[in-house]
């Protein structure tokens, strides 16, 4: 603990850390400094009482603390000289708080002790930035997960782009096969009880008859009628459906098959390749595709690495996160959770209750500390190598993407400045830390199909493919999308 020097508002402050980043700071008030508050707020609150016979601002002292009280008199006198030299003991002491520095107990104790006249000891703590400190900065090994490209994809793309541009033919002299589109009606009950399945049938509904697209059984039980059949099938809702009524019962489903029809795909030619894209080849279409299938594997791969090099940058930080840090970054979180519900066109007011918000807040800090952890690593390692955004590199940026703004007028140019700024730091933060470790890929595993990579697929696709690879999913649709948020469907 260190006294700090007297200043003009005689205030003696003294400072210590406490746990979790945070400080405490005491504050000795003068004795003339009391006085002084306790005789503004009493002159404050005797222009406010309006007395019979004495004009506003003249009642005389011993009659003003009979009408208001003593203690409201130093209640207020307290509030303000806890505001006042709060607000001076920091720009004394130079202290940054994040957030409301708080009174390290409550107030009416300290209200107890508060005497007008004497000497008042105050002690608040409050939440600061912390000093993030790296144990090393380079040399460091990590392992990567390889993102090859795969020359299948594409065919897979272009085969999903003629799909999706294939012509509707009707069958009438075979039976439903897998690839089909059936138009069927079917009513559904749940074999435990008897009970139809809320939402869960269909005057006339359009099937593509491929596994996964609906409930597990539901396409199998189509495959073979010929149309006009009608035909009982069993299925079993997945414990993990999303409407609760049904996940994991069985139920049964009386199918009519109305109408088939089957794709003629087009010709692989330069006409398809004119029709799905704007190249007026296939040979170019391919080439294209392969490049930014090409272009995209190496992308994510590069992700990858820099995902490795920062989870053991992260093990080499030495620091302790504030509270208040974590709570704002759980608040950025659920605002970003919110945002992108809100782009879905769903009434985010409605569905995030007071529980939910609660939840999501509880649900979201690990996420929220380990995003904060990265950020104040970079910060580390920034200060302890000196890596800073060259000026003229920061204002070539900014005016790469003003050019790519409609409407940069409307923009605040400080915030933009300050996050071109950091997403350029972070880029030469990775880069330095590629230059100086040891990455090293994993060995391959069983090959399956991330996540990742069906949504970086999809933006590599032909216009038409694009849509292809966003299949419609109607009443028997297996997943949980808006058509199932009404009733309890296959």
């Amino acid at each position: 603990m260190s006294p700090a020097a007297s200043t003009e508002a005689n205030l003696r402050v003294t400072t210590s850390p406490r746990p979790g980043s945070r400080l405490a700071v005491e504050v000795a008030v003068p004795a003339g400094r009391s006085q002084k508050s306790y005789d503004a707020a009493l002159e404050k609150l005797s222009r406010s009482v309006k007395l019979p016979g004495f004009r506003k601002g003249r009642v005389p002292r011993p009659v003003l603390l009979q009408q208001i009280g003593p203690l409201r008199i130093r209640a207020t006198a307290l509030e303000d000289l806890v505001d006042a030299v709060v607000r001076e003991a920091m720009q004394q002491e130079a202290i940054e708080a994040i957030g409301r520095p708080e009174l390290n107990e409550a107030f009416e104790l300290v209200l107890q002790r508060f005497t007008p006249g004497q000497e008042l000891t105050i002690t608040l703590e409050m939440d600061v930035e912390p000093i993030p400190t790296l144990r090393s900065t380079k040399g460091f090994t990590a392992e990567a997960e390889p993102v090859p490209f795969d020359p299948a994809r594409v065919d897979e793309l272009i085969e999903q782009s003629r799909r999706q541009l294939a012509t509707l033919v009707p069958v009438e002299d075979r039976a439903a096969a897998e690839g089909d589109v059936a138009q069927i009606a079917f009513s559904g009950s749940f074999v435990d009880n008897g009970e139809p399945i809320e939402g869960g049938s269909s005057e006339g509904m359009e099937v593509e008859l491929e596994e996964g697209r609906m409930i597990p059984g539901f396409v199998a039980g189509i495959v073979g009628m010929a149309v006009g059949d009608s035909r009982d099938v069993t299925c079993r809702f997945p414990d993990s459906y999303p409407q609760e009524q049904a996940a994991g019962r069985d139920a049964l489903f009386a199918i009519t098959l109305l109408e088939l029809k089957t794709r003629e795909l087009p010709a692989l030619d330069d006409a398809f390749a004119q029709q799905a894209s704007d190249k007026p080849t296939l040979a170019e279409l391919r080439a294209d595709l392969e490049q930014r299938l090409r272009e995209d594997a190496e992308r994510r791969h590069r992700a990858n690495r820099h995902e490795a090099l920062l989870t053991v940058l992260v093990e080499q930080l030495e620091v302790e996160l504030p509270e208040t840090l974590i709570q704002q970054e759980v608040r950025n979180l659920i605002e970003q959770t919110a945002g992108q519900i809100s782009q879905q066109g769903m009434d985010v007011k409605k569905l995030f209750t007071p529980d939910l918000v609660r939840s999501l807040m509880d649900t979201s800090r690990p996420e929220a500390e380990q995003r904060l952890r990265r950020t104040l690593a970079l910060k580390a390692l920034a200060a302890a190598e000196k890596i800073e955004v060259a000026a003229a590199d920061l204002e070539a940026k900014l005016i790469e993407i003003r050019q790519g703004l409609s409407d940069s007028a409307s923009i605040d140019q400080e915030r933009l400045r300050l996050a071109v700024a950091e997403d350029l730091l972070k880029e030469q933060l990775l880069e330095w830390l590629e230059a100086n470790s040891t990455i090293t890929d994993k060995a391959p595993v069983a090959e399956e199909t991330s996540d990742a990579s069906e949504e970086t697929s999809a933006k590599e696709q032909p216009k038409a493919t694009k849509a292809a690879a966003k299949p419609k999913k109607g009443a028997a649709g297996a997943g949980g999308g808006k058509a199932q948020a009404d009733g309890a469907q296959p």
